[in-house]
């Protein structure tokens, strides 16, 4: 164990004892919210990103060294293990490393080298390989056996016996593992990654013209970017392409490669025109093309894919943090509007605490057309209800009816000037993503929220909700269901749900939940407490009424001591008996609070708030032994901005009058909109069209951008210009470098949105996410897109 936390603390560059303490602390069922927030004196300050990243590595290199003493001890019953083969193996640092030095030692089928070997062939392979002079044919001669034997092997030819050697050779060679290890890390840097279309597939084929760009397609294959990897694997798992690991070099007809060759210098071997050069270099021919190819290939494409799903997972995870963390409408009455055709759009209005007060459906498109009733009964909802948020689903006819929305809010502002005598506040509106919203409504959890609500208008009312506070209702929901994940379906479902999972409740426990409010769903999420218990704690709420302290929690079956100290610092009480209750301070630490509350005489609620004051206090003066000058620090910072909200303050993209279709754009145009994603090319945006825009990488900023979440994340407001426009394709490119000057119109336009070649824009060693052009960039992105929506 010591091993481990030494090369934690130097992957992490921490000072072993904080590791020792986060592993104590972990393996003691603390949650990483929890040490991160409530533990820095322990952990020395140890935050929730480098507590996540231990808690990976300490479980990889667990396994690590659960498999090393397995190996170990398979290779000493064998009576094979020297001390060499010993201390490589426990020098070996991933577990490749620790496979390639295992290979000539595990159990496998009988090989044709093992059954050349059992036939006494081994010695003459040692001695032509060790003296090439001698004469191959005739050294055989002595090898050759008069039958078969008992298991039907035959070695009754001279040729016979040489195909022993070569199968010897080639055996030996292929499980060397520094050969390998340096043949595998050699192809990593200069290998290609290769693919080409299916031999007699139409390339017209609506779902085979998304993968067009890899139809003849070739990339170093270490710096093959993971949408275009996840992109091959996809086309290759559908039979579509066919992908390939090709030598940078190939050779020519007759000689032999560049890998041989490699090969060769590692044995330190050349042809030299002796007898047994030809037989020698057949077996270093056979090593690389029987054996070593095909396998490293494979080894390499899984690292290429676990590369890639990593970043994928990733760029999943960081999309969803910004979503459930982006800025909350707060207590205001919403109308959510669920767009629909043939079934009508439906309509849910939910009070400022997010309850479901009314529903309705209406028919403003086709077939009905009841555009005039539909704004009727909009219109009396709104004034019913007092309606001053407006969110609309993004689906089927999300155009159509946020046309609707914009007529009603002209409606309902010339209702207020007739009626007041005066303009008041307008009515917002907001496209939000309705990804989830179907797999909600269907959930057991909403029928239990709304048991008397048609499934249909469920989906209405989480989407209004959504805008009033994105992380409570978005937690309702699957995080893989949420549709902000790139190729999401290819990546290892495990991994990707339990890093979605560490995000959800890494969101949660930094915003913190009301304990009086908040859902069965929420309060899962909260540091330490399992579905179960939640269900426990509302099901106490139920019967006894709100909470009038934290410490009711322990009057809560299931909730003890341990669960207590991990959840409720997390847990926020408003208007109960101790204003502390309602903050982050921890209740273990209530005794600091009244020291400070003696020293300053004044009461807490006196002490809530005044910034001024609390930042005179000299933390020193208030540290004992369990809880140092850090916890102090954070107890007066949490005082100052008592049940402070992480998350940004609620705006709305203001879009442009008159823009509301594709149409409706022209080059050179500035509009304001919302990143609705961001992948790893670039990010795409909502400017009020109902299709989104894609702002390339390139785009982004005038330096030099290789991660877009590096300028942009979702749910950003940003400003942006039209650089070019594909009505029938319906795409559209922007660009973020507003003081950049426009492309000029005259320039020539045949090309513009020509594919080109992704290997293309990374051969020779090319930065990935240079500057492209416009029209190529946004080309080669929206190809991508495809697998981006999946």
């Amino acid at each position: 164990m010591q091993k481990i936390i030494r090369q934690i603390a130097t992957e992490i560059r921490v000072h072993e004892h904080q590791i020792k303490t986060a592993v104590e602390l972990l393996d003691g069922g603390a949650t990483v919210p929890f040490i991160a927030r409530y533990r820095k004196e322990a952990t020395g300050g140890l935050d929730d990103i480098q507590l996540r990243e231990l808690e990976q590595r300490l479980s990889y290199l667990r396994e690590l060294e659960s498999r090393r003493e397995t190996v170990l001890n398979s290779i000493d019953e064998q009576g094979k293990l020297t001390p060499e083969l010993r201390a490589a193996i426990e020098f070996a640092a991933t577990k490749q490393d620790l496979e390639d030095l295992y290979l000539p030692y595990k159990p496998k089928r009988r090989t044709k080298g093992q059954i050349a070997r059992e036939s006494g062939i081994e010695p003459l392979a040692n001695r032509l390989f060790a003296d090439p002079s001698l004469v191959p044919v005739d050294e055989a001669a002595a090898y050759v056996k008069a039958e078969k034997n008992e298991s039907g092997d035959d070695f009754t030819t001279v040729q016979a016996v040489l195909d022993g050697v070569r199968d010897i050779l080639s055996e030996r060679w292929a499980e060397d593992a520094p050969l390998v290890q340096s043949l595998r890390q050699w192809l990593w840097s200069e290998g290609l990654l290769s693919s080409k279309l299916v031999s007699g597939k139409d390339e017209n084929n609506a779902d085979i013209a998304k993968f067009r760009d890899y139809f003849d397609y070739d990339e170093p294959i270490g710096r093959v970017p993971s949408h275009r990897a996840l992109a091959v694997f996809r086309g290759r798992g559908l039979e579509i392409l066919d992908a390939k690991l090709v030598l940078p070099e190939p050779p020519e007809a007759g000689k032999p490669s560049i890998a041989e060759g490699k090969i060769a210098l590692h044995l330190g071997w050349s042809h030299k025109a002796r007898p047994a050069d030809d037989l020698i270099r057949k077996c270093v021919a056979w090593t690389w093309r029987v054996k070593l190819s095909l396998s490293l290939e494979r080894d390499l494409f899984t690292r290429l894919r676990e590369d890639a799903e990593k970043v994928a997972i990733k760029v999943f995870a960081d999309n969803l943090r910004d979503l459930l963390l982006a800025a909350p409408a707060g207590p205001r009455v919403v109308m959510g509007l669920d767009p629909g055709i043939r079934t009508g759009v439906k309509v849910a209005v939910v009070d400022t605490t997010g309850k479901l007060v009314e529903t309705a459906t209406v028919f403003p498109h086709e077939p009905r057309k009841d555009w005039d009733g539909s704004l009727h009964t909009l219109a009396r909802l709104c004034e019913k209800h007092g309606v001053n948020l407006i969110a609309i689903g993004n689906g089927t006819a999300s155009r159509e009816t946020d046309k609707l929305a914009a007529d009603l809010i002209k409606i309902m502002a010339k209702s207020a000037v007739a009626h007041a005598g005066q303009a008041q506040a307008a009515i917002e509106k907001v496209v939000v993503s309705e990804a989830g919203a179907s797999v909600y409504s269907a959930s057991e959890f909403a029928s239990q929220e709304m048991p008397d609500v048609d499934v249909s208008l469920r989906g209405a009312a989480s989407i209004a909700r959504r805008l009033q506070d994105p992380l409570a209702e978005l937690v309702k929901i699957d995080p893989k269901s949420i549709g902000v994940g790139q190729y999401q379906h290819d990546v290892n479902q495990s991994d990707l749900a339990r890093s979605l999972s560490a995000v959800v409740e890494d969101c949660v426990n930094s915003v913190g939940v009301d304990l009086n409010t908040a859902s069965v769903p929420l309060l899962a999420r909260v540091s330490g407490l399992s579905q179960t218990v939640a269900k426990s704690v509302v099901r106490w709420r139920d019967a006894n009424g709100a909470f009038g302290s934290r410490a009711d929690l322990l009057k809560v079956t299931g909730l003890g001591a341990k669960t207590f100290e991990q959840s409720a610092g997390f847990l926020r009480l408003r208007g109960g008996t101790n204003p502390l209750d309602m903050t982050g301070v921890h209740p273990e630490t209530y005794a600091v609070v009244e020291k400070i509350m003696a020293h300053t005489g004044r009461p807490v609620a006196e002490l809530m708030g005044r910034a001024e004051m609390l930042k005179t206090l000299k933390p020193e003066l208030f540290a004992n032994e369990k809880f140092g000058v850090i916890t102090v620090k954070d107890i007066l910072a949490e005082l100052e901005k008592p049940a402070r909200d992480p998350r940004p303050d609620f705006k709305v993209a203001r879009f442009n009058d008159g823009v509301e279709d594709i149409r409706h754009l022209k080059e050179g145009m500035l509009l304001e909109g919302t990143v609705s994603n961001v992948a790893a090319f670039g990010a795409f945006i909502d400017i009020g069209v109902h299709q989104d825009g894609l702002v390339h990488v390139s785009q982004l900023s005038n330096k030099f951008v290789t991660d877009a979440r590096e300028v942009v994340k979702t749910g950003d407001i940003v400003k942006v210009r039209v650089t070019e426009v594909d009505v029938a394709r319906k795409r559209i490119a922007l660009t973020m470098k507003l003081d950049a000057a426009p492309a000029r119109r005259d320039a020539p336009r045949d090309n513009r949105f020509e594919s080109a070649r992704p290997g293309a824009q990374n051969r020779g060693g090319a930065r990935q996410g240079a500057p492209q052009p416009a029209s190529t960039a946004m080309e080669s992105a929206f190809s991508k897109l495809a697998g981006l929506k999946k």
